[in-house]
Order: structure tokens, then sequence, then C-alpha cells
């Protein structure tokens, strides 16, 4: 005969009564305990005296509702964010809120609807957006920097030295490097008080100024690409994230003559984390066409280990998946979406061709420039890529069993993305879409000559 395990019992000492505005809530030691060893209510698991809270009871049932299950219940839309964030602090449970409102795996892709706007002061349109992992925002606007708190609630803007802010990182929710392509210098602001935290130059050999023409970051290092005042030379800077000094520089040129390749800085910056590497892209336009060059750097060694030469159909914008451990280009003459597996690239020499077209190849030479203006950008397993005032959701179809093959070529030939119109009916068109970034569980755009930000998000229970 089998013997079952009893139950464990809740003991009277296991259970504890709080009394919140008048209202008494029975539950355990261990679901106050969730809420982290500093907070209040930690605090009243083990105290024995009376454990009464003047505060609103309403609110406080959704907070242990958070604590009990980890999620706020349905009914939490019916209530006001900002009052149920200022209880959160009260009890010490805010980053828990913030978990539970905007965490990052939230994201569905595929449900992705325009929501609200967030508006911006004066007539400048956005340059530029920088976000937080949980969803703070920071947009660039002119000469001045709006920031907005991970609930969106909260708006601050601060006034810069910068005629207008070209670049823009978030290092924290309240710190962030700025920089501009006709400015000398990266500044690294403290959003809260608008002050200037330090500025970090690069020596080039003429001893002229340094404008920034891209930033990037990974958890540990600061990227930074520099060109001369007189465009004369660039570089990229590595500093050390944490205290700011710089750690080497890679890919430093000095122009003469009619180099075209070393003219051009790199004006976007991507860490790649599964390789370790910095990829640094930029083109330039001539009386041939548009022409450009993507390198992956390994800063250790200071070396160029993988590089793509762009001139037929040079990247308009380009993106690193981990996820899909591919890149992806939007094509500045067709205006099609191209991609390359990253284990091809190895394979890659100056004469090949390594990208896969995922529309119309035919658009590759017609020289019409459909894909100027477009963006592309990559996000867990999708990447999207605006076309005019749409955006176009890419997903990589996972076919059937297929025999494992020792071919990089071979695996990057077998593998299917399909495309998607993102939002609704009412959501698409519009202005041409200017910057498209991710922060939590939303995507926010920003459009030619609108001063606002759009916030794109599911339908997910909550606010």
């Amino acid at each position: 005969m089998q013997c079952l395990k009893p139950e464990p019992e809740l003991t009277t000492t296991n259970v504890v009564t709080i009394n919140v505005g008048g209202e008494n809530f029975q539950t355990t030691k261990q679901t106050l305990t969730q809420a982290g060893p500093n907070s209040l209510l930690s605090q009243l698991a083990e105290t024995t005296s009376d454990r009464f809270v003047d505060r609103d009871p309403v609110y406080f049932s959704l907070l242990l509702s958070l604590l009990r299950t980890g999620a706020l219940p349905s009914k939490v839309k019916d209530f006001d964010l900002r009052d149920l964030i200022e209880e959160s602090r009260y009890y010490g449970l805010e980053s828990l809120l913030t978990n539970s409102l905007t965490n990052p795996s939230q994201l569905d892709a595929f449900a992705l609807q325009k929501s609200s706007i967030l508006p911006l002061n004066g007539r400048d349109s956005p340059s530029a957006v920088a976000t937080t992992p949980f969803g703070s925002l920071h947009v660039s606007h002119g000469s001045k920097i709006t920031s907005f708190d991970w609930s969106l609630t909260r708006k601050s803007t601060i006034l810069t030295q910068f005629p207008a802010v070209d670049s823009l990182l978030a290092i924290s929710p309240d710190t962030a490097a700025a920089g501009a392509t006709d400015f000398s210098g990266l500044q690294i602001l403290d959003l809260q008080n608008g002050s200037v935290k330090q500025t970090l130059n690069w020596e080039n050999a003429t001893r002229s100024g340094s404008t920034v023409q891209a930033i990037g970051s990974s958890g540990e290092f600061l990227f930074t690409s520099f060109e001369s005042s007189r465009r004369n030379s660039n570089s990229i800077m590595v500093y050390d994230l944490n205290t700011l000094n710089p750690v080497t520089e890679i890919g430093h040129n000095e122009i003469f003559g009619a180099d075209i390749d070393s003219a051009i800085p790199a004006t976007k910056l991507r860490w790649v984390s599964r390789y370790g590497l910095v990829m640094a892209s930029g083109s330039h336009s001539g009386l041939s066409g548009v022409s450009g060059n993507i390198r992956f750097w390994d800063i250790r060694s200071g070396n160029v280990v993988f590089e793509l030469k762009e001139k037929t159909d040079c990247f308009s914008d380009i993106c690193v998946s981990d996820n899909l451990n591919a890149v992806f280009k939007v094509g500045v003459n067709s205006g099609e979406v191209f991609y390359t597996d990253f284990r091809s690239l190895s394979s890659v020499n100056g004469n090949s061709n390594p990208w896969i077209c995922l529309g119309d190849k035919r658009k590759i030479i017609n020289g019409k420039k459909e894909g100027f203006g477009c963006k592309i950008e990559s996000h867990g397993n999708q990447v999207f890529c605006s076309k005019g005032g749409d955006i176009e959701l890419w997903s990589e179809v996972v076919m059937g069993s297929a025999k494992t093959t020792n071919s990089s070529e071979d695996q990057s030939m077998k593998r299917d993305f399909k495309k998607n119109m993102m939002g609704r009916v009412k959501d698409m068109g519009g202005s041409r879409i200017t910057n498209l970034a991710f922060g939590g569980n939303k995507m926010f755009v920003t459009r030619k000559d609108q001063q606002v930000i759009e916030i794109w998000q599911g339908s997910a229970r909550g606010f």
C-alpha cells in the first residue's frame, strides 16, 4: 500500500495578518519575503508587534497579488499607474513592478500595435532614440534630450551644448552618452540635472577637433566612432564603461589622396555578443553610386576578423541578430531586405557576394534608391525593417528536420524567412520612419517632421 506524503500545513506562526488602511489581509511569511530583505513587507513578516500600515488597501491587494503569483491581476488596468508606482515605492516593490510590466521577454512581435504617443516640447523632430532594457527612454530633438522613466509617466528635458544631437546611447536611466557630427567630443550627461559629467575626445594627428559619428556599447565597454574636424582621419575608441578610461583604439585611418575606403568613418556600431566582436559599418555616396564597408573587429587583438565591401546595392542600414546568427541589411537601391549567415563570413573573399535577397532580386540594379532612409533593427528572433511609413516584420520559418551538414553555405541556403506587415490598417502609412528602438516590452517609433514618439506594444495584461 503506497503511503502518501502529507502536504505541509500552515502553522499559526507562518500566517501573517496585516491591517492596511483598516482592512485585514492574511498571507504567509514566505510571500512577504518575496519583496526582498530591505522592503517594508519583509520587516513586517518578522515583527511580532501590531502590523498596521496606513495606506490604501485597494492598491495593497494588487501588490500582494504580484508577490503571490509574480503577475498583476487583470483588473489592474482600471487603476492609475502613477498611483500604483507610488504605492510600490512605499513598500519597496518598484523593481518587482517594473519586471512585471516591462519585462523584455513579454514583447510579442506579432501582437505589436501603436497604442499611444509621447509628445515632445518644441518644434524639432527626434534625431536619435536610446532605451534601457526595462523601458526607460531618452530622445534627442534639436539641442534637447527628453527622458521618460520606465513607466513613461514621468518626463524631463535638458538642454545640451550641441546644436543638434546626432548620436545617443543610454548608459543608465539617468546617464547617457551623446555626440554630434558638427560638434567636438563625446559628452557623458547627467540627465537629472542636465550637467556634463565628462567629455571624451580623440587625439588625432592633426590635433583638430573630433566629432562623433556613432556610439555603441557592450556590458563592459563603450565604443565611439570619431572623425577629425578636417575629415582627414577617423578612428574607433574603446572605453571602459564603468571608469570611462580608454582601453584601446581600433580602425585608425589617416586619409591620403583618393583612398575612399579609409575615408569612410563608422556610422553604426553594434556589439555581437555571440562572437565577442564589434560591428562597424559606414557608407559613402559618390558619382558612381553608394559604396561602403562592414567590418567585424576583435578589440583584444585590434584586428578585423570579417569584412564585407559593399558596391552593388550597398546597405541603407544594417543590423546583426545574435539570436538568428545572421547579418541583415536593406539595400539602398532596391529597398529589399538581405541576409547572410554569420557562419558563412569566414569564406567571403573580396569578389564574393554573401548576401541572399529576401525580396525581389530584380530591383538590385534599378538604381532608384528605393531603400534610401529605410531602417532595419533586430530584436529577439525577429527583424524589423521600415519602408517609408510602414514596418515589415521578418521571421525565420523553421523547416522540417534536415540532415546536418558541415557546410556553412548549405546551412545558410536552407534558411527561410517570411514577411508580415506590422500593425493594424490604421497604423500603416504616414510619414517616413526615422528611428526604431526597443525597450522593455515596447517598440518606439519616430517619424519625419513629427514631434512625438509612438509607443507600440501588445495587448498583454496590465496597462
